[in-house]
């Protein structure tokens, strides 16, 4: 028997990497996707790997942990990089740096949601 594939709306956060919800085969890349942004032996845990949900939440806690790091190397960078004898256009160049990750990071963090959503809708906790 045939199954029907049916789509539905990704969002603009909804990661290239992961097929859209309903497609075939979109929860596979959503937990090749999900364990690609946690530890590897996170990742190798057969109850994360067999229920993607709980590997979603995983990957959303890693995440919001990665923000706060980034957050706190950012506002901390001008008192303590000068510390450490960085020269001035080093400690600009790791700002921007910090910047550009947190960037990165809050909009991982929105793609991790969005396809948690679709595997909570979806039965994706198996």
């Amino acid at each position: 028997m045939i199954m029907p594939v049916t789509t539905t709306r990704t969002s603009p956060d909804w990661p290239c990497q992961v097929k859209a919800p309903g497609s075939y085969d979109w929860e596979r890349s959503a937990t090749r996707w999900l364990r690609e942004l946690v530890p590897a032996r996170y990742g190798s845990y057969p109850a994360l790997v067999r229920h993607p949900v709980l590997l979603a939440r995983h990957a959303q806690i890693q995440v919001e942990q990665e923000i706060r790091v980034a957050r706190t190397a950012l506002q901390t960078a001008r008192a303590d990089l000068p510390r450490l004898g960085m020269p001035e256009s080093v400690i600009e160049h790791t700002i921007k740096l910090y910047a550009a990750e947190l960037l990165q990071l809050q909009h991982i963090a929105r793609s991790v949601r969005a396809v948690s959503e679709a595997l909570v809708g979806r039965g994706g906790g198996r």
